[in-house]
């Protein structure tokens, strides 16, 4: 074999990225530990990481946030980044008076192989003397996952920190919660809107993470260093306690690591494991579960929202039979979407994900095979260049997904729908509601308006009349 064809060789195996369809994994991690309550997100690595994560968190939820760092420089990739993280954890407990620190790695210090387990025994052992806070840590490297992995990875962290076998029982002063709801990353008014159904079936839950107040809180005439809300300790030590776990993500539960399957593994509590509650038959499914765990049946108000989201599938048919469309973005979200727009008579002709999970195509087969005649083209470890070259044949009438992908409906002349994380350009991320029959009658009013939209700014004359 020739140098020559040696080296052709290496260089088409090497895949770069442009423009990537996700985010970095402790990027996932830094909202899920600000979902917990009195929680400082601290990053063991580099402050350019810190910085770049706070400002993008900042522009989808319009909140502000501080995440934590140890700051390391190149002598630190050297000698290791051990005495830094314990001086920043001394000034996070100094400067915030942090109940919970929450500590995730970076690229840099699991390149360099720092061991954050023994260092926080150690930094317990120095400062025993100390009122320490409670030290939550999550493997998160940015090459090994997207930002979703990075956040379910930091929730199956801490439960598995918090609940243990020997976790204490909810005293009879406390109310013991009857489920468990791991509703992954989604809005806040997605997270308001979940608790707001639990009240509704008299069934007490603990939401993690909640950052239903932590990423959306109201007006405040002073700055909190750390602003209320989020999912107490307390509660969280006892999840092992409760009457089920309801967790949402299919691709999640195929990867096997998942917090739900934690606490059934280990404190023996039923998991039920559903896709995003988008669509009538996920939605239908998650009410169907939480009828079965609190003994009580849907409340008349979600029975009205289903009738009234059926009555608007037939009269929104019209417009949306045949339409093509491309979906992309986390793959979870993705298959929640996909499921939904297969009910309503949408032709999805590309699901596309950063994700590399390996049980992306089995999800969206799973939720389309009983629908759809022509299964879309699943694509995960894609890019946006990719997505870009992929639907130049494909001829799509609107893209569902982040704002990232306005470059290419610009391009194209289409719509965008944006949903997810990130939504950068255009206001109110934090507030769009996504799950439950209200969410989906949501989600359907602004495609079928985006269509309609489409149409009417198309027409050489107009209308105003539909």
């Amino acid at each position: 074999m020739s140098k020559k064809l040696k080296i052709k060789q290496k260089t088409e195996a090497y895949v770069s990225t442009t423009n990537a369809c996700k985010l970095c994994k402790p990027l996932g991690a830094c909202i899920a530990f600000r979902g917990i309550e009195g929680t400082v997100p601290f990053l063991h690595g580099s402050q350019g990481c810190a910085t770049y994560m706070r400002r993008y968190i900042i522009s989808h939820f319009r909140e502000p946030i501080d995440i934590a760092s140890s700051s390391l420089s190149e002598k630190h990739a050297v000698y290791g980044g051990g005495p830094n993280l314990k001086k920043g954890i001394l000034n996070v407990m100094d400067k915030y008076g942090a109940k919970v620190v929450g500590i995730a790695t970076t690229c840099l210090t699991e390149t360099i192989g720092d061991n954050v387990s023994g260092l926080l025994r150690e930094f317990k052992e120095e400062f025993g003397d100390k009122e320490l806070p409670t030290l939550l840590n999550v493997s998160t490297p940015s090459y090994s996952g997207t930002h979703m992995e990075g956040f379910h990875a930091t929730v199956r962290a801490v439960i598995d920190q918090l609940v243990t076998e020997s976790s204490p029982t909810p005293s009879l002063q406390e109310e013991k919660a009857k489920v468990n709801l791991l509703p992954g990353l989604v809005s806040p008014a997605d997270i308001r809107y979940l608790k707001e159904v639990l009240d509704d079936f008299n069934c007490p839950g603990t939401i993690l993470p909640d950052i239903s107040e932590t990423l959306d809180a109201p007006a405040q005439m002073d700055y909190e260093k750390i602003p209320e809300g989020g999912t107490p300790i307390a509660a969280i030590q006892s999840m092992g306690h409760s009457d089920a776990t309801i967790e949402f993500g299919q691709v999640l539960q195929r990867t096997g690591n998942s917090g739900g399957q934690l606490l059934a593994e280990r404190n023996r509590v039923p998991l039920y494991a559903l896709g995003m509650p988008i669509g009538l038959r996920e939605c239908d499914r998650f009410f169907e579960a939480l009828e079965e765990v609190s003994g009580c049946a849907t409340p008349r108000k979600h029975q009205l929202e289903r009738g009234r989201l059926v009555d608007a599938y037939v009269d929104s048919h019209k417009y949306l039979f045949g339409k093509r469309v491309v979906v992309y973005g986390e793959e979870d979200l993705c298959v929640g979407l996909t499921a939904f727009l297969a009910e309503i008579g949408m032709k999805i002709v590309l699901c596309a994900s950063g994700g590399n999970s390996g049980q992306f195509q089995d999800a969206i087969n799973a939720v389309t095979s009983d629908i759809v005649t022509e299964p879309p083209i699943v694509k995960e470890g894609f890019d946006f260049y990719e997505i870009s070259e992929e639907i130049e044949s494909l001829d799509p009438d609107m893209l569902i997904g982040t704002s990232k992908g306005y470059s290419l409906t610009k391009k194209q002349q289409i719509p965008l729908i944006r949903v997810g994380f990130p939504i950068h350009d255009r206001f109110g991320g934090q507030r769009m509601l996504h799950l439950g029959y209200r969410g989906t009658q949501n989600l359907l009013d602004r495609i079928v308006n985006a269509i309609i939209e489409k149409k009417q700014a198309d027409s050489p004359v107009g209308y105003g009349y539909l």
